[in-house]
């Protein structure tokens, strides 16, 4: 992410400590950058291939930003498994 040049990405797969009954809202972002300050900041982070066990986070840079590093925080809100749930078939 530091050579500036052309687009670039990252991709890290984020797994839930527990599985969803379908797939979550899932919310992005950033809460730490360490960019150059020489150049603009351009910055793109998203969820995607979201499933009821997890997601993976995408970074992406492009043009002549240039990126040390970056941390970004997650949140995903949806229906949950329960004991008390039950089934009528």
């Amino acid at each position: 992410m530091w050579t500036g040049e052309g687009p670039r990405q990252m991709r890290r797969t984020v797994v839930f400590s527990e599985v969803f009954r379908e797939a979550p809202s899932v919310m992005v972002s950033l809460s730490m950058w360490d960019i150059d300050h020489q150049h603009n900041p351009r910055m793109d982070i998203s969820a995607e291939t979201v499933t009821d066990a997890g997601f993976e986070i995408v970074f992406r840079t492009w043009g002549d930003t240039r990126v040390a590093r970056v941390r970004a925080d997650w949140l995903a809100i949806g229906p949950c498994s329960n004991d008390e749930d039950w089934e009528i078939e």
